[in-house]
């Protein structure tokens, strides 16, 4: 007898229907082809355990499976559920009537349980895309997958929940979100905010300018300044997500089984914050079970980047071209996975090794070497991709405790997602594509071309900057950098214009070019 299920597997983002043929002959043999992984040829024993213990007997048969298309590599356990029900289907225990009506993932317990398993947004938008009529999955997974309209989306828990759905024995009721109330319903909800922050307003004016505009950052400034504190913060100033980059961001975070329990839709920008031990294929993705890296989680929201100097620095080199590009490439000799890398890069580091350099308030133990040295564990090209440049010192107790809250970040917010609005009308007349990777959506995202459009300095502007570029020493590749964030300094003022005066304050973001900076105080 030949019984066919359906299930899917996942390649990057995208989910490919997997069809599984199951014939039973007679025989005490077991054949698995279709490029199966270890973890599915192990399935079996998991399959004939959850069996046997609710209340049925593996046939005595020669079962020969196949996994179509047979030249593609499944991996993982999400293929327990289909190959128990397609076995079952093959020794009329299961009615096959309907099975070509649903697709089915899930990992099997030995005690017939089912659990969860990673990828289960990008399988359910695969199964609508098939015409076929519902999903199931484990319990744990519902909620993901409800997200996904006009599929009916069932959560079961055991194995024999799914044989009685099948069989008619029991009526189960299919999961039903609304998606747009579960995701407008917790926009605002951070735990973390800019009230909590006394002083430093140079700096939250900077992380106003960034998130603005789109901006990287990095701040430098001694151990205890508040570096990481309101870099934790940058979230909730940021503008909300939209509808479609929530679900292109829940689908990422889907695949590589970061989704917390319950969770159907990301409706906060995602902040992450790898340690600075981690490796190359961690920050950018691939290995041989390929998953997204960390650029690919922070898609859509903040990449923070603590202590920068401190990461391995041919880690940080790879970051250059997804930072200038918005996606990376993983290209291996068995696959090539392009996945989604729209991120705000922000990064903190002390001033030299000791932390101390330029601090009123304790004496750096560094030579000018030493600080060029350290400073030198951050390439050129890679501080070229960093926009504004940001100097913090710590706040003295004295003032820190007579300072009143301050501004909260709602209000920041307010401006910014005014600025962006902005730059929204701006570029909506460019033809979509007219960026590196996509349409144009924040000033960081500019071209020359658009600066010449849209950030052209006036003539007084225009001598501001050749002096400051003298008389600093900055680089020629910090012109274009300057352009962009005086452009979303102007856009912040409401003004059509750039004038001297955003040029000035964009120039003093800038100070990491500066040809002395290990040679002068903080």
């Amino acid at each position: 007898m030949l019984v066919k299920t359906y299930c899917a597997a996942v390649m990057g983002l995208e989910a490919i229907t997997v069809t599984i043929e199951i014939s039973m002959a007679k025989g005490v043999l077991f054949h698995l082809s279709g490029m199966a992984d270890t973890a599915v040829r192990e399935s079996y024993d998991r399959i004939k355990a959850a069996v046997e213990n609710n209340g049925f007997r593996m046939p005595v048969a020669e079962l020969t499976i196949n996994l179509s298309p047979a030249d593609f590599k499944k991996e993982g356990s999400g293929y327990d559920l289909p190959l128990a029900i397609g076995i079952l289907a093959a020794d009329n225990k299961v009615s096959s009537d309907r099975l070509g009506e649903f697709m089915l993932v899930g990992e099997l317990g030995l005690d017939g349980k089912l659990h969860p398993v990673r990828g289960v947004l990008p399988i359910a938008i695969r199964a609508r895309a098939g015409k076929f009529r519902g999903l199931i999955v484990p319990r744990e997974n519902i909620s993901e997958a409800a997200v996904v309209n006009n599929l009916d989306v069932y959560g079961m828990d055991t194995l024999m929940d799914v044989v009685k759905f099948f069989n008619g024995l029991e009526q189960y009721e299919p999961m039903r979100i609304d998606t747009r109330k579960e995701f407008y319903d917790h926009q605002y909800d951070f735990d973390l905010d800019y009230a909590d922050v006394r002083g430093q307003e140079s700096v939250k004016r900077a992380l106003e300018v960034a998130a603005a505009g789109g901006h990287n950052l990095i701040m430098v400034g001694p151990p205890g300044s508040g570096k990481s504190m309101m870099a934790k913060r940058l979230p909730s100033i940021l503008p909300p997500l939209t509808l479609s980059e929530s679900l292109e961001t829940t689908q990422i975070h889907s695949v590589a089984g970061k989704l917390k329990k319950g969770t159907s839709l990301i409706s906060q920008r995602p902040f992450r914050s790898p340690h600075h031990s981690i490796s190359q294929v961690a920050l950018v993705g691939g290995g041989q079970n390929p998953q997204p890296g960390e650029i690919s989680l922070a898609h859509n929201g903040v990449l923070f980047c603590d202590e920068l100097p401190e990461f391995n620095r041919s880690v940080l080199e790879v970051l250059r071209q997804p930072l200038e590009d918005r996606h990376i490439t993983v290209s291996r000799a068995k696959y090539s996975i392009d996945y989604p890398a729209s991120f705000m890069f922000v990064a903190s580091m002390n001033p030299c090794p000791c932390g101390y350099y330029g601090d009123p308030t304790h004496r750096c133990a560094c030579t000018p070497g030493q600080i060029q040295r350290y400073m030198n564990k951050i390439s050129g090209p890679l501080l070229d991709r960093i926009d504004i440049h940001c100097e913090i010192q710590a706040v003295p107790f004295a003032q820190l405790s007579q300072m009143q809250p301050g501004e909260p970040s709602a209000a920041i917010r307010e401006r910014v997602i005014a600025a962006r609005n902005i730059q929204t009308e701006r570029f909506s007349h460019l033809p979509q594509g007219g960026g590196r990777e996509g349409a144009i959506h924040c000033n960081a995202q500019m071209t020359d071309r658009m600066l010449h459009l849209f950030a052209e300095p006036d003539a007084a502007s225009l001598d501001m900057l050749r002096m400051a570029m003298e008389r600093l020493k900055l680089s020629a590749r910090a012109y274009s950098r300057i352009l962009k964030v005086a452009r979303t300094i102007a856009d912040l003022a409401g003004s059509e214009k750039v004038q001297s005066m955003h040029i000035a304050e964009a120039i003093g973001y800038r100070n990491l070019d500066r040809g002395d900076w290990a040679e002068r105080g903080v």
